[in-house]
């Protein structure tokens, strides 16, 4: 393949004539994480217990170390030596890595934030293996990464931070909004808290007795993913059919597979013989949908330590039971609320995708060079 001028073929792939392929082991100090002593420990952060303990990419279950004991330096990066192999993370404090962490400490022309980018996005680790998959710092010592000058690798450091910094304030953004989600849930569902302008009465309802519950008709192997109707069998996504058996509005139930899986649709579909479709409704349906959503995959037993569910039986929705106020306005005022609160949160998931996509993108065009920020 030609190389185009400026750049040059290197055994890590094509890069800038004025990078460099730079080993590890020549740029940094690297060493396995030891046992810190139980004396040392502390389960909060204080004075005397100000570093945070690490024993794989996350932090070990909020534990902090002792300001006297052996510590590893801010400014370094960790790779993960077992379980979530081969991830790098930077540390920007001193702590603790105990045995299944690596230690990569930089000595000079290796920047450590840009490396862990580099290592995250380029770098192929082989692992060893005694029984237990693993990394050791010999072997790790041994790889190679492409490399700006320092000043370069500084900034594409600072760019890719800028994302993740980004990144982490939707994480921390969505998980607000969720949490506020299922408060209004138990408030709005349960007729705890009731909307402005209405005071009527609330009832338990049946899920048997407010709406027709059946099955689907076909074989999963029946439809066509070029087809014109949606099929839905007991996946998150559903796929598509020539034909259809059904023309109303449904919500429909995985009976197997992904368990409880819920989808909403009105018109002409096709749905596998595992699939329970609800129609013909005597409450509101968004209202309904908003109470299967919050309370359908407890009532099941889903999602319990040392409980599963292989298949749901009819009589597990029949005998689903929820409080409904008896106002059909306020049904759907509820619903409206929730829907508002779903609509935001989505909104948020898929800016969130988009801004992980692009510093994908990035990151290959920085960390190959493609694209220069000096």
């Amino acid at each position: 393949m030609e190389v185009r001028v400026g750049y040059k073929q290197t055994e890590v792939g094509v890069i800038p004539e004025d990078w460099n392929v730079l080993t590890l082991s020549e740029h940094f100090r690297i060493y396995a994480g030891g046992d810190v002593p139980k004396h040392s420990v502390s389960e909060s952060r204080s004075e005397a217990h100000p570093y945070p303990i690490f024993a794989n990419a996350l932090q070990d279950q909020g534990l902090y170390g002792f300001t006297g004991e052996r510590r590893s330096k801010a400014g370094s990066l960790t790779i993960t030596a077992r379980g979530y192999l081969g991830h790098a993370e930077y540390r920007d404090e001193d702590f603790f890595p105990i045995v299944r962490l690596l230690v990569l400490e930089p000595t000079d022309a290796l920047d450590a934030r840009f490396t862990t980018f580099a290592v995250n996005d380029r770098v192929k680790f082989a692992f060893e293996s005694t029984g237990v998959p693993q990394l050791t710092a010999p072997q790790v010592a041994k790889y190679s990464i492409a490399a700006p000058p320092l000043h370069e690798q500084r900034a594409i450091a600072t760019a890719l931070s800028d994302v993740d910094a980004l990144l982490a304030g939707l994480d921390k953004l969505i998980a607000k909004k969720r949490d506020l989600k299922q408060a209004a849930m138990q408030q709005l569902l349960t007729g705890q808290t009731r909307l402005p302008g209405f005071q009527g009465e609330w009832e338990v309802k049946r899920l048997g007795d407010i709406c027709r519950i059946t099955t689907g008709r076909k074989d999963v192997n029946e439809g066509n993913p070029n087809g014109q109707f949606p099929f839905f069998t007991c996946s998150r996504v559903h796929t598509f059919s020539d034909g259809y058996s059904f023309d109303t509005e449904a919500i429909l139930i995985a009976g197997n597979g992904e368990v409880g899986n819920l989808h909403y649709f009105k018109g002409k579909f096709e749905a596998y013989q595992r699939t329970y479709i609800l129609y013909d409704f005597s409450v509101q349906v968004s209202y309904l949908w908003q109470q299967l959503n919050a309370g359908l995959a407890e009532s099941l037993g889903l999602g319990k330590i040392g409980s599963s569910i292989p298949y749901i039986k009819k009589e597990n929705l029949t005998e689903f039971e929820f409080r409904s106020p008896i106002d059909t306005n306020e049904q759907t005022a509820i619903a409206a609320v929730l829907s508002d609160m779903d609509t935001e949160l989505a909104a948020l998931e898929a800016r969130r995708d988009k801004t992980r996509a692009l510093k994908q993108g990035m990151m290959q065009e920085l960390l190959t060079g493609r694209t220069r920020l000096v």
